[in-house]
């Protein structure tokens, strides 16, 4: 993970984004990179906004994308990372753009990075956005991780797997293996009730086995808990500072009308979780 990608946006978990960014840039000697992040027009439309004041006040974007840029780099340069130099490798950051991008902007660019970083979707005026969430998911090819609206203080050290036998489960752990190999400590965690049908946990563990990573397999029935709740419940009892989660294994409408594990995961984590559809 040498390229991090990290959208800017006045939310309420951002100095979390920022921390988070941070361990992972450290751990892996990351370049990260700032980018200017705002809603969509069809997101301003939805909430009726006044005629005398559109797109074209290229002032407005300008003055949000600028104070993007100097959050992110106060928080850098206050924690001693020095700015990127080009052709040179090591912990260093950098910042695009004048002017601020839209959510499937955003995506689009993340398909050059290792990971992107958000904060976790949340439900009040001010947390981040879930267009944002679903944009990077769908649209960037990449894997997310979101931060939860506390800063964490570590990052990867416990990693739970999620593991349901998915094809998303899947895809999350490949995306998540430079995490897995520096991690002390790797549960794979499957809620019974709640599998697809899949390669068993224990072969996942076999696999990981093969690449050096030591890992424990822990299966708990769902005990009549949904499966986001479950999960949640039972990475904080084995210590986990993070989450690797496929997600959306039920559709996406079926989890806006009903509900599903990863929207419970992304409004209730309070790890970082990463994900890949």
């Amino acid at each position: 993970m040498k390229n991090i990608l990290v959208p800017i946006e006045s939310h309420s978990s951002i100095n979390s984004v920022l921390a988070t960014a941070l361990l992972l840039g450290k751990r892996f000697g990351s370049y990260l990179e700032g980018m200017p992040l705002g809603p969509d027009l069809p997101d301003l439309v939805a909430f009726d906004m006044p005629v005398s004041w559109t797109m074209a006040d290229q002032n407005t974007w300008k003055e949000l994308a600028d104070d993007a840029h100097q959050h992110f780099e106060t928080h850098m340069t206050e924690n001693a990372v020095p700015a990127h130099v080009e052709g040179t490798r090591g912990l260093s950051f950098g910042f695009t753009g004048d002017r601020s991008f839209g959510d499937s902007q955003v995506a689009s660019y993340a398909r050059i990075f290792d990971i992107t970083v958000l904060g976790r979707p949340g439900a009040e005026r001010g947390d981040p956005r879930m267009a944002t969430a679903e944009a990077c998911l769908f649209e960037s090819g990449r894997s997310v991780i979101f931060a939860p609206p506390v800063a964490p203080t570590v990052v990867g050290e416990t990693i739970v797997i999620a593991w349901n036998q998915s094809m998303e489960s899947a895809r999350a752990t490949a995306c998540a293996m430079p995490l897995l190999r520096q991690a002390k400590k790797v549960f794979i965690l499957t809620i019974e009730a709640h599998n697809v049908e899949g390669p068993a946990a224990e072969q996942l563990a076999q696999m990981l086995i093969t690449h050096g990573i030591p890992v424990e397999v822990v299966h708990k029935l769902g005990q009549k808990r949904p499966a986001g709740l479950a999960y949640l419940e039972d990475c904080m009892a084995l210590g986990g500072d993070m989450m690797i989660k496929g997600a959306y294994t039920q559709s996406r409408l079926r989890q806006m009308i009903f509900g599903g594990a990863t929207s419970h995961i992304l409004s209730k984590a309070k790890v970082p979780v990463l994900m890949s559809t």
